[in-house]
Formats: C-alpha cells, structure tokens, sequence
C-alpha cells in the first residue's frame, strides 16, 4: 500500500528537471546575446557604426534598422505585444537593403533571419566590400546611420 512517502521524491525531481531546463535555456540564450554582439559589432564598425551600440539592447536593433534605411524607432515596437514580428519585417527588409550594398542577393535574407550571427559575421570580413551607393542605386533609400547615410 502507498502512503505516500515517496511524494517529497517525486516533487525534488520535477524540481530539478525544471531548474536544470531553466539554467539551460538562460544558457543558450546569453550564448546567442554574446555570439550576436560580438558579430553585430565587427558588423557595425565595417559599415561605420559605433561597434559599442552593438551590445545595448534595443538601440542595437535601432541602429541595425537604420543601417538598412529604416527608422530605428520601429525597434521600439518589440515592447508591444506582436510588434516584435512587425519589427522583424522591417529589419528582414533592412537585410535584404544591407545585402544589397555588400553585392549579395535575396537569399542572404533568410540567413539573416535565421542566424543572424552568422550573417553578421559573413558580410563583416575583410573580403567583403561595403558600398551604400549600390543600395541607391538599386531604387532604395541611404541608409539612416552609418557610412552612406543620409544626412539628417
């Protein structure tokens, strides 16, 4: 018969279950803040942005956005419930403009999106080349900060 002595088991188990899946999720994602900013910042001093701005959240993104030609105040709206996929969007467009002066196609969008570290990390090498005219050239507008911007 089960009086119940093994409740007190039972309950420090889910307890460490859910702590250590806890601890792991913090982890990953202060290795992606980490990975991201170190990317984001060779990324911003090749287009000429501040590299510090890459590790303070939100005016990050700001500035990412306006790299791509957007309003950096368009990363405000990841504090409004369902704003952040709108400034996703915005800053998917932005990539697409970025890739534009770097001489990449469209599919270095989906990179962007999806591993952004990445992305940052391709386009921030030596190799590669920044040119903010061909993004004008292509129809669309300066960037807003950075080398190329238009001036305000």
């Amino acid at each position: 018969m089960n009086d119940g002595t093994n409740v007190g088991a039972y309950a420090a188990l889910i307890l460490a279950v859910y702590l250590g899946v806890f601890a792991f999720s913090i982890a990953i994602a202060l290795l992606a803040y980490v990975a991201l900013g170190l990317t984001l910042s060779r990324f911003f001093r090749k287009v000429g942005v501040e590299p510090w701005i890459a590790w303070v959240p939100f005016y990050n993104r700001w500035k990412w956005l306006e790299v791509g030609g957007h309003p950096g105040w368009l990363s405000l709206l990841s504090l409004v419930p369902y704003g952040a996929t709108v400034s996703l969007i915005f800053l998917a467009i932005g990539n697409y403009r970025t890739g534009i002066a770097f001489g990449k196609d469209g599919s270095w969008v989906v990179l962007g999106l999806f591993l952004p570290w990445v992305w940052c990390y391709l386009l921030s090498r030596d190799s590669e080349v920044y040119e903010p005219g061909r993004t004008t050239a292509a129809g669309y507008p300066a960037p807003l900060a950075g080398f190329g911007a238009a001036p305000r």
